[in-house]
């Protein structure tokens, strides 16, 4: 596995969700990859998220065969500030295990939720607002049309959460009921020709004796206004279970508050190796009624400094006027 991370990560630049600068007028979701955008939906928008999976996982050591049945969810709401947003999101599984360790195959089933996450996402700085404020360059369309070295500076967002974790749950690792952190950094490029690209780094469960530490990049494609793409790779680590996930699929906007996705998720390791499909939706109910102008302390110093100069300039005028002896 270790000689596939890099060709893996390599290969997750090559080829998704649609997602852009705060309120938009269709709708902006997660889905359907598994990392979290650096903007919020906006104030007075709920949106709900859900999708379900179906798959396979194979364990080499432990002789297991499983066939897993899981629905996920994520409740969005954009409250007080454009660049705010609370969520409760998290995943129910069920799974039929037949162990094949004795010469009679042993069935059971496991079924809990493997999460459940209440938290808030704060976008702190947005590049895109700022470049709106400046204007385009009204001396050259082909500057206003191509990539550019400000395009490599990303949207960046912080998420901080509370997992609620149930007793005797097989697919966490607190044996009694507990309460943990989970904290997130969220990067967005926004490219030229529909490109977005988007990172996580991901800090979990810091307080308990399991902490979990991970990464996701995805990268999607707009092909068309209706329709967009996505790759995948996700990698996390703990003492209680890591792993390495490719995901892919397609997305495809039914209206502007409706959107249904398909994607498939498939697991490098055989410990267990893994491969789900997945079908969601998401929906969002729209009240957003007024956009807030965002600015960044950057465009504010800059009219700091414009003041400073026009009161330099005119002090410089009164100046002249006392030379020339004219006032």
């Amino acid at each position: 596995m270790n000689l596939k991370l890099p060709l893996l990560f390599l290969f997750s630049f090559i080829t998704f969700t649609n997602v852009s600068a705060q309120y938009t007028e269709m709708i902006n979701t997660n889905r359907p990859g598994g990392s979290q955008g650096a903007f919020a939906v906006g104030t007075k928008v709920l949106q709900i998220e859900s999708g379900v999976s179906y798959g396979k996982e194979k364990h080499k050591l432990l002789q297991t065969n499983t066939n897993g049945l899981s629905i996920d969810y994520a409740v969005r709401y954009g409250i007080w500030k454009e660049r705010l947003e609370f969520s409760a999101m998290g995943e129910f599984q069920y799974n039929q295990v037949t162990d094949n360790r004795s010469s009679l195959a042993r069935e059971y089933n496991l079924s809990n939720f493997k999460s459940n996450t209440l938290g808030v996402k704060y976008l702190v700085y947005d590049p895109y607002r700022k470049r709106e404020l400046k204007g385009p360059n009204l001396y050259s369309w082909k500057a206003n049309n191509k990539t550019q070295w400000s395009d490599l500076i990303p949207a960046i967002s912080l998420y901080a959460g509370m997992n609620i974790d149930f007793a005797d749950n097989p697919f966490t690792p607190e044996t009694k009921s507990a309460i943990s952190p989970k904290f997130l950094l969220s990067t967005q490029n926004n490219f030229i020709g529909g490109w977005v690209f988007v990172t996580n780094i991901i800090v979990d469960r810091v307080t308990s004796d399991f902490p979990t530490y991970g990464y996701i990049v995805t990268l999607t494609h707009a092909t068309n206004r209706l329709f967009s793409i996505f790759v995948e790779n996700q990698g996390f680590k703990s003492d209680f279970y890591s792993d390495q996930l490719l995901r892919g699929g397609a997305a495809t906007l039914v209206n502007q508050n409706f959107q249904v996705d398909l994607s498939v998720t498939y697991s490098l390791k055989d410990t267990p190796s893994k491969f789900y499909g997945r079908v969601g939706v998401a929906y969002r109910i729209d009240r957003h009624d007024k956009d807030e102008f965002l600015e960044d302390k950057a465009i504010k110093e800059d009219k700091k400094k414009e003041k400073k100069k026009d009161k330099k300039e005119e002090r410089q005028d009164e100046l002249n006027l006392d030379e020339n002896g004219e006032q």
